[in-house]
């Protein structure tokens, strides 16, 4: 293929060749349900995913963390099969199930052998179709989710994250928590998160991906056949649901600086801007930008604080995005005596980038570095699944490895360095936790 290939949401089939020779198929159901796998060559495994595009951002206030709390409660039983028969289904194979809550989707996973998709696909398609959403598993899995709370709870890189979000977005829904709050998951009942399965888990929701060893019109026939069994009408014509819009719709910074104060050994410090979205053509950039400043063991947030001088052992940058903006952050964690210094210095590697910008050697390793990384990503049937669900879901087009390396080759150091100055001019927020002076971080933000 050459550049990437749209996904129109009214074109009912789609078919081309992608690098490594891969054979990806795209079929529009008339119920509106979404089909997209692609066939590698010489594989004897696949990942298949159902994906549903809603997440954390599209809740209500008397639903917040409902999305998440559906997640789980998938899993615990369906007109059909028990929640240990559905855990049994694939543990007698060898497979792996999960699924996983974003802030704008939430996809039930599976990965198996070949000969054994055809009961992923069933299984699953039993889960999302026809869950009980029991009353007694309902008050259980609460106390589960509670639970899992707590436990992220005592990560304080998690709530530093957590803190983080909501520092940059504020009020803006991509500031809450994914999983909810105690308070909001102890409050929420089950009718709110039942209404919020009926309205958000329907054929024009959604999208399913596979990749590996698959045959598509097998799995079409499957899926079709999978969900009619599961109770769902697909007779009905129905259109996809219109992917998100990319306008960013302007929000309001949160508070700029926020401490949780912890009695641990060390200070978790993530500084943050407003990033990109999924679509904006700069992500390649953007990409690039992150591999020389914080992105391996050989960029300079490592070189400098951690190689050169001692003071941290974890130091690295990330760059999340939504279908509407994103982050670009930082994060360290080093002793609360070394705080200002660790900080100083990240605020001052991303100054630097913004007024020298980046070298050749910088700019050769960081593609070189992208490049490799995405070839080898892509051994794994998980990571094509998922970049399947992506482009359906986000982007509204594929790319390939070959398209990806080649935006990446178009990269330039003048390109890296616009984009630093960019980001650097952004209101800054920084979330910390640990035992921490707060005036030290106070200085370094703006109102």
């Amino acid at each position: 293929m050459t550049g990437a290939v749209q996904f129109p949401l009214g074109l009912a089939e789609l078919s081309f060749v992608a690098s490594g020779n891969s054979l990806v198929r795209r079929s529009v159901l008339p119920s509106g349900v979404r089909i997209v796998s692609e066939k590698v060559p010489g594989a004897r495994s696949a990942t298949i995913g159902y994906w549903v595009a809603v997440g954390s951002r599209d809740e209500l206030p008397e639903t917040y963390g409902s999305t998440h709390f559906l997640e789980h409660l998938l899993f615990k039983g369906t007109t059909t099969r028990s929640a240990l028969e559905i855990a049994v289904s694939f543990d007698a194979v060898g497979g792996e199930h999960n699924a996983a809550t974003a802030k704008e989707y939430t996809c039930y996973y599976a990965k198996v052998q070949d000969r054994d998709l055809p009961m992923a696909v069933e299984v699953i398609a039993d889960m999302l179709a026809s869950s009980l959403i029991d009353p007694v598993e309902f008050e259980t899995e609460r106390e589960v989710i509670l639970e899992e709370l707590a436990m992220a709870d005592d990560d304080p890189a998690d709530v530093a994250n957590e803190r983080l979000f909501e520092s940059v977005f504020g009020d803006h829904p991509l500031g809450r928590p994914i999983g909810g709050t105690v308070d909001t998951i102890s409050a929420v009942g089950r009718e709110a998160v039942w209404s919020h399965y009926q309205q958000n888990y329907r054929a024009q929701d959604l999208v399913v991906t596979v990749a590996g060893a698959v045959d598509h019109d097998e799995l079409v026939a499957g899926v079709e056949l999978a969900l009619r069994a599961a109770g769902w009408d697909l007779e009905a014509e129905g259109v996809p649901v219109e992917r998100r819009t990319a306008t960013v719709e302007p929000f309001d910074r949160g508070s700029p600086l926020t401490v949780v104060q912890r009695p641990i050994e060390q200070a978790n410090v993530l500084l943050g801007v407003p990033g990109l979205a999924a679509a904006d053509p700069r992500r390649s950039t953007l990409a690039v930008l992150n591999a020389v400043f914080g992105g391996g063991m050989s960029s300079r947030l490592f070189q400098e604080i951690r190689e050169k001088r001692g003071l941290a052992y974890s130091v690295y940058s990330f760059s999340p995005s939504f279908s509407d903006t994103g982050i670009f952050g930082i994060y360290a964690g080093c002793s609360p005596a070394k705080l200002q210094q660790v900080t100083e210095l990240a605020l001052n590697e991303l100054s630097l980038l913004a007024t020298g910008g980046v070298t050749e050697d910088e700019m050769r390793r960081a593609v070189g570095q992208l490049s490799g990384g995405s070839a080898l990503a892509l051994e794994d049937s998980d990571t094509r699944m998922s970049r399947l669900g992506r482009a359906e879901i986000t982007l509204g087009e594929f790319q390939d490895l070959d398209e990806s390396l080649r935006r990446l080759a178009l990269v330039t150091a003048a390109d890296v360095q616009d984009l630093a100055v960019e980001l650097a001019a952004r209101p800054l927020s920084i979330a910390a936790v640990g035992t921490i002076d707060e005036a030290i971080l106070a200085g370094f933000v703006k109102d």
